[in-house]
């Protein structure tokens, strides 16, 4: 299937899309190439079927994809062959488009930006606790039963900080 410059593999029997990955990233990427899908498939009638929900094997390796949600948050589940490209199930791929055109893969990059930062804190946030841990097991004297106690002490508040 030959959408201006855009290839795409057509299933007669289901009107599911195959996608290199090349091609998939550069319809994310460009509106052009979006509305032209989004052109070709406004009057195309998907068939009514009710498949099952399945892994299913790459056109080019024959290996099972992994099925993930777009932006881990489009609620579009694709199939995904990490080598090869992207199986779109009928009606996906259209969908795809309007959650970018949405602002979904915008949101998504934030979201993500904001956990790795609140990731990072925590990881700081760690390190300075057994920074601090470590200074107090350093400066304690090994030698008298009293400073024993204060060892345990701090070991043991540690465990529970």
């Amino acid at each position: 299937l030959q959408i201006n410059d855009i290839e795409l593999l057509e299933c007669q029997k289901c009107g599911g899309f195959w996608s290199d990955s090349e091609t998939f990233e550069n319809i994310c990427a460009e509106k052009e190439q979006q509305a032209n899908v989004l052109f070709f498939v406004q009057n195309k009638q998907f068939p009514k079927c009710s498949i099952a929900v399945n892994y299913v094997p790459c056109p080019d390796c024959k290996q099972l994809m992994n099925r993930n949600n777009f932006a881990r948050s489009s609620g579009v589940i694709l199939d995904i062959c990490k080598k090869h490209g992207v199986w779109f199930d009928a009606e996906e791929l259209p969908k795809i488009i309007e959650f970018i055109r949405q602002g979904g893969l915008d949101h998504a990059r934030q979201k993500e930006k904001v956990q790795l930062q609140d990731q990072k804190r925590d990881l700081a946030d760690q390190q300075r606790k057994i920074a601090l841990e470590n200074r107090r097991f350093q400066q304690s004297n090994y030698g008298s039963e009293e400073s024993s106690s204060l060892v345990i002490r701090s070991f043991i508040r540690f465990l529970f900080d």
